[in-house]
């Protein structure tokens, strides 16, 4: 069986970037092979690599980001993924709006995969301090393992 799963935040330089980065390492972990992505509601940073600050919190997790590239949600991504995964409600509130009537990915906000996170946004980083990429990398990393979990129980 095929799984294939998309991170979506609002320029896919910070949260998305992590997300796709601690999911593929729990799937490397777990010996699952998941096809990941992410990308943006925004086309800021599109070809871009991921803030430099999510570069560095990736690194000191053992996981090298440097060679992401920002890129845009299409329409196409909601036949191309079986699950799409909002990183705040707000995204999810914007991939809702530009969901093609023949989309069939499973829609939902990342937080809810972890029990008592439900309906919160992944940490956003962008305008704080450098701590708060180690905040976001802690919400992903949970939000990765839980979805693992979730996945091996419907293999």
């Amino acid at each position: 069986m095929s799984i294939s799963v998309l991170f979506v935040c609002l320029g896919n330089i910070c949260r998305s970037p992590l997300a796709e980065a601690a999911l593929r390492a729990e799937a490397e972990r777990a010996g699952l092979s998941i096809k990941v992505d992410s990308a943006g509601t925004g086309d800021w940073h599109v070809g871009c690599p991921p803030d430099k600050r999510a570069q560095a919190v990736a690194l000191r997790n053992g996981i090298d980001i440097s060679n992401f590239r920002g890129r845009q949600v299409t329409a196409q991504d909601f036949q191309r993924f079986d699950h799409i995964f909002a990183l705040d409600a707000d995204n999810l509130q914007n991939l809702r709006r530009i969901r093609p009537s023949d989309g069939t990915a499973d829609l939902r906000l990342l937080m809810d995969l972890v029990p008592g996170r439900e309906g919160t946004s992944v940490t956003d980083p962008y305008f704080g301090e450098d701590a708060g990429f180690d905040e976001t990398w802690g919400d992903v990393t949970r939000a990765a393992k839980a979805l693992i979990e979730r996945l091996k129980g419907s293999l």
